[in-house]
């Protein structure tokens, strides 16, 4: 199961991204740029607008969301679910 702590990285980006190239994002194409599902973007928004990171209301970074989330566009970040073959082995072990 995904925590907003494993999402929260992703979303930082994508709306640093964003922000940068002057588009706007909403729920539904923060969720499909990041491919986690819509119920856990919410929850994870929610999560980052109480730490002060995100205006929840209009999907936007604050100072801080926007420094961390532009300092993660360099990064390579791991991918979000394992690929599928890990997954299938380590069940089976």
């Amino acid at each position: 199961m995904m925590t907003p702590k494993d999402i929260a990285p992703y979303i930082l980006r994508a709306l640093a991204e964003a922000q940068t190239e002057g588009r706007t994002m909403d729920l539904e194409t923060l969720s499909l740029a990041i491919k986690v599902r819509r119920g856990d973007v919410r929850k994870t928004v929610s999560a980052l607008h109480r730490e002060g990171l995100v205006d929840a209301l209009r999907l936007r970074l604050s100072l801080a969301g926007f420094a961390i989330g532009s300092a993660l566009l360099t990064k390579e970040l791991p991918p979000i679910r394992r690929p599928k073959q890990v997954a299938q082995k380590v069940a089976a072990a």
